[in-house]
């Protein structure tokens, strides 16, 4: 196997619960993102673009969208004989079978397939972030530095950082302090969850960690601390740009919200660091004489009948004659009948909002058997492949699946013959 210089390993095996139905079937970084893309095209391209050829991606979770959905990495340019895109899901050993047990863990399960390479250092990346990043200049920054390992950094405001990994710093940059999630944060550099070790230390430091029984076996709780308690090198790379964690209903739809705000704080169409996918391609979308669509995102297949309004809308979707779709994320080939009112929900893919049906973001609204305390906003959440039926209201902060209807009230239905996602 030809040598690397670095190998970049994304965590990808997360389950995503607090984003509900969006992942009963499906690993969070393969929900889809910004009418075309999936989650995992972000640290996908950030690789291809920042010129790293061998890349694993490591699964676990409702697997099969996921890997099906990479493929053999031809469209972030990651089909190649040197290097390339490799699936690294867990497997049987000789004499144990285990599941990733932390993320450190994750990567001591792939030592073997690091070493392959005999890099020099090792990017640990995480698969459900959305941003645009040189990882080139972090790799700069690192060996300037002459660092054991380095961790890219974002300011939060105050008020957030106790949901964070918090560093604490020196003049130079040097980390001092690393707590997890403080009550009484000392600074607000925040950890991004990106990592570069080099290689040969952190590879002793997963021997260490994986024989402590009483590890957690994970890089915020454990590797990093040890490395600090033993005076290693470790420096934080600050990182100003757009940079969201869209592992709640709230800031994924929120996410989706900024392609459409007038800042637009991350542009998509960018070609000097494009975001590669695998969407494949779909007719021009359409506009009827009588539709309507105002500062949204219209992707290709779309048909619009009614009227779409600060919305992003992915590929094949359909909006009915008389229709609203108002501040609203449609995943793929979702349906809007003729009719209906849909504002402030996330729509799942292939599911079929039914004629007049009304989605509201007022929690008095309608029925409030369907509320769940993953959802926040007023945002509503409907699952993937169902039909909402004709006529039903449906309030704010509800999540929609026929799974948890309550008491055998159905107003929706998983679609005849369709696939689970």
């Amino acid at each position: 196997m030809a040598r690397q210089e670095v190998v970049a390993m994304i965590l990808a095996g997360g389950q995503g619960s607090r984003l509900g139905i969006l992942t009963q079937y499906v690993a969070k970084p393969a929900v889809p993102f910004g009418s075309r893309y999936r989650i995992i095209d972000f640290p996908l391209s950030n690789c291809t673009n920042s010129g790293i050829e061998a890349v694993g991606v490591l699964t676990q979770y409702q697997p099969l969208e996921l890997n099906q959905y990479m493929g053999n990495g031809h469209p972030w340019d990651l089909d190649r004989n040197r290097g390339g895109l490799a699936i690294l899901p867990p497997f049987m050993r000789s004499g144990a079978s285990d599941w990733y047990k932390g993320t450190a863990n994750a990567i001591y399960q792939n030592i073997y397939f690091i070493d392959r390479y005999n890099p020099s250092y090792v990017l640990i990346l995480s698969g459900d972030h959305i941003y645009k990043m040189n990882y080139g200049q972090m790799l700069n920054f690192h060996i300037e530095k002459g660092a054991d390992a380095s961790i890219a950094v974002i300011e939060v405001p105050w008020e957030e950082a106790s949901r964070f990994g918090i560093m604490s710093c020196d003049n130079e940059q040097r980390i001092t302090k690393f707590a997890e999630k403080p009550a009484e944060p000392e600074s607000r550099l925040a950890s991004m969850g990106i990592y570069i070790f080099n290689w040969q230390i952190l590879r002793q430091k997963l021997i260490e960690d994986e024989a402590n029984p009483d590890s957690d076996n994970d890089f915020g709780k454990n590797i990093i601390p040890a490395m600090l308690n033993e005076g290693k090198k470790l420096y934080a790379y600050t990182f100003d740009s757009y940079w969201r964690d869209v592992g709640t209903i709230f800031s994924l739809w929120d996410a989706n919200m900024d392609l459409i705000r007038e800042a637009q704080e991350i542009d998509l169409s960018d070609d000097r660091w494009r975001i590669y996918g695998r969407t494949p391609v779909q007719p021009s979308h359409y506009v009827a004489n009588d539709g309507e669509a105002i500062n949204s995102v219209l992707t290709d297949g779309c048909k619009i009948y009614g009227r779409v309004e600060n919305s992003v809308l992915a590929a094949s979707c359909t909006v009915g004659r008389g229709a609203v779709v108002k501040d609203s994320v449609l995943m793929p080939g979702a349906v809007i009948e003729d009719n209906a009112y849909i504002e402030k929900a996330i729509v799942g893919l292939h599911a079929t909002i039914g004629q007049a049906v009304e989605i509201r973001p007022d929690e008095s609204f309608g029925s409030s058997d369907f509320r769940n305390k993953l959802c926040t906003e007023g945002i509503s959440v409907i699952a993937s492949n169902i039909e909402v039926l004709a006529g039903s209201k449906i309030g704010g902060n509800s999540m929609l699946d026929p799974k948890l209807d309550p008491e055998g009230k159905v107003i929706a239905t998983r679609r005849p013959g369709s696939l689970l996602y």
